[in-house]
Parts: C-alpha cells; sequence; structure tokens
C-alpha cells in the first residue's frame, strides 16, 4: 500500500464517521417566549395585567385577632379570642361603555360566626359588578354609611347587606345615589328603595340618606357630618325611624357623634356617644359611650383598643361594659 493509497483511504474512513454523528446529533429546541405579569397603573397602585389580557387584578385583604371582654352587674366577667380573615380582588378593564369593574370579598371568623357553632366558616362577603355608576351584585347599600368614627354607633342602622342594584352620579363637591335592595325571599317584589346627597363644602361633609322597606311599610331618614376641627375630625348623626324595618337599628331616634383626635402622626384617640329613643316595641330609652384608640405599629400594621359602657332604662339593666384589643395586618 502506498502513501496515496492510505491518505485516501483515512479520508473516506473519517467522512462516515463524521457523517453518522451529525445524524445522531441533538439539537436545543427554542426556549419559549416567557410574559412577565407586568404592572398596571391605570387604576392605583398594586395592580398587575392578568397574563394575556387587558384585564387589572388587585388582591388584598387583611387578618384580624382580637380579645374581646364584657361584664355587666347580674353576669360574670367574659372574655375570649377571635382570629377573623379577609381576601379581596378587584378586577378592572377599559371598555367602550367605561371602566368595567367587579369585586369579590370572603371572609372567615374562627369563632361563633354563626351564632351557635364553634370553629371557622367562610362566607361570601362581597361580590358586585360596577360599571361607571351602576353596581350590582350582593354588597353594602348607601345606608351603611350611616355612623361616625369610634365604636359608639352599634344601633344606628339594621340589616345594610343586599342583593342590589344602584346608580351613583360624584362630581367633586356632590354625590347623589339611588339604590334598589332585594330585603326579602320574594325577590324585588318587596324590594327596599333607598337614595343618598351628600355635599363636599370645604373642610366639612354632610349627607342626607332616606331608605323604604316595602315589605314593612316602614322608612327612615338618616343625617351624617363630619368636618376637620382642630387636630382631628368631628362627625357625628341622627336618624329617624317611621317603624321597624330591615334597615332600621331598632330605636325611633338615634344620635351620636365622636371626635378622632390625632395625638401623633401614628395614634388616634376617637371618643363617642350614642344615645337611642324609643325602641320599637318595649319604647326603652337607651345610650353608649366608648373610647377607642389606634395605633400604627408599621406600614399594614395596626393596634387597637376600646372600652365601651352602655345602659338603658328597661327594668334590670344595671348597665354593661364591654372592650377588645385588636392587632390588624392588612394588604
Amino acid at each position: 500500500m502506498n502513501i496515496k493509497s492510505l491518505l485516501l483511504g483515512s479520508a473516506a474512513a473519517l467522512a462516515v464517521v463524521s457523517g453518522a454523528q451529525a445524524a445522531d446529533a441533538i439539537v436545543a429546541a427554542e426556549p419559549e417566549p416567557m410574559e412577565y405579569v407586568r404592572v398596571c397603573d391605570a387604576f392605583g397602585t398594586g395592580f398587575f395585567y392578568i397574563p394575556g389580557t387587558e384585564t387589572c387584578l388587585k388582591i388584598g385583604g387583611e387578618v384580624r385577632v382580637e380579645w374581646g371582654w364584657n361584664k355587666s352587674d347580674d353576669a360574670d366577667f367574659a372574655s375570649g379570642f377571635e382570629t377573623r380573615a379577609r381576601v379581596n380582588f378587584t378586577a378592572n378593564s377599559d371598555s367602550e361603555v367605561g371602566v368595567v369593574s367587579s369585586y369579590i370579598q370572603f371572609e372567615a371568623e374562627s369563632d361563633e360566626v354563626n351564632g351557635d357553632s364553634f370553629g371557622p366558616e367562610t362566607v361570601l362577603e362581597k361580590a358586585y359588578i360596577s360599571v361607571g355608576g351602576f353596581k350590582t351584585g350582593y354588597t353594602t347599600t348607601f345606608w351603611d354609611d350611616i355612623g361616625f368614627a369610634g365604636e359608639a354607633d352599634g344601633s344606628f342602622s339594621g340589616a345594610t347587606k343586599f342583593d342590589m342594584v344602584s346608580y351613583t352620579y360624584a362630581t367633586d363637591a356632590f354625590t347623589v345615589g339611588i339604590g334598589f335592595d332585594e330585603v326579602s325571599e320574594t325577590g324585588f317584589e318587596d324590594a327596599g328603595v333607598e337614595g343618598m346627597v351628600s355635599a363636599s363644602l370645604g373642610a366639612a361633609t354632610l349627607g342626607l340618606y332616606g331608605v323604604y322597606d316595602f315589605a314593612n311599610e316602614e322608612g327612615a331618614v338618616g343625617l351624617l357630618a363630619s368636618a376637620d376641627v382642630g387636630p382631628g375630625s368631628l362627625s357625628a348623626a341622627v336618624v329617624y325611624a317611621s317603624g321597624d324595618s330591615v334597615y332600621d337599628g331598632g330605636y325611633e331616634w338615634a344620635i351620636g357623634g365622636a371626635y378622632a383626635f390625632k395625638a401623633t402622626d401614628k395614634l388616634t384617640i376617637t371618643p363617642g356617644v350614642s344615645y337611642y329613643v324609643d325602641e320599637f316595641g318595649t319604647d326603652v330609652d337607651a345610650w353608649e359611650a366608648s373610647l377607642y384608640a389606634e395605633y400604627a405599629v408599621a406600614s399594614g400594621l395596626t393596634a387597637s383598643i376600646n372600652v365601651e359602657y352602655g345602659d338603658s332604662n328597661a327594668a334590670g339593666d344595671d348597665g354593661d361594659w364591654n372592650g377588645f384589643v385588636r392587632l390588624i395586618r392588612s394588604f
């Protein structure tokens, strides 16, 4: 074998080996394009685009841990812990008819959530759709605004959450709203109707509210006022109810107020007092006073304490003390 034949044979062998290796080579696939979550700042902080859509989603909620107590003259001191969790979802998107929004809120409590059982139970707190000024779903009504800062407004209104439909028109200074509520299981046949008008007058805000329960043929009106006074905010409310309905708090008249004193940037102290006249069915008068303090421990973390005393002219009622200590983490 000469040198020429040896070189030709080696070249042929290398060609065969190279062809075999090329046939068995593994080619890496192109990576799939990744779609990162984008921040949506069109509706405020906390919103992000749902991947693949133009809908903006915001997730929020809170955890509240509370130790509550009560003591009346004819009963022993009683106390206990309760933990409550809330989670809510807001989804907004622009459309040819304006901003379309939906809101869902779930809530669960660890202790006696339905009045006679011990253990957690999750409930639907709110769920509604809004387009512009229209809103429909299961949520609180305008009447829920009746009240003031602090904890001394427990009997100003009754049930305020229904399946409902409402419309609200708002400008910088004025807000007007009307709504219809399903107040019974018969649907809107025995509906409740409500309306409100509020005005912002510089540092003061005035609101007039009215409701009527067609099922019980009774109504109520309420006036709410608030104003910045000194280092805090003064708020007051008065309610008149013609009779017992789903909206009233059980009394013909209710009047009260509170002053939220801004002691420091983090501490707010709120004393409040309320007086109730002619409880339906008993004609009993009652009053309550509270002292509420809230401290901002950190961003999204607040601690609060409340002490309250209530009494009435009912036979055998010698007054009742109650209060709580709370820690709330919101996000």
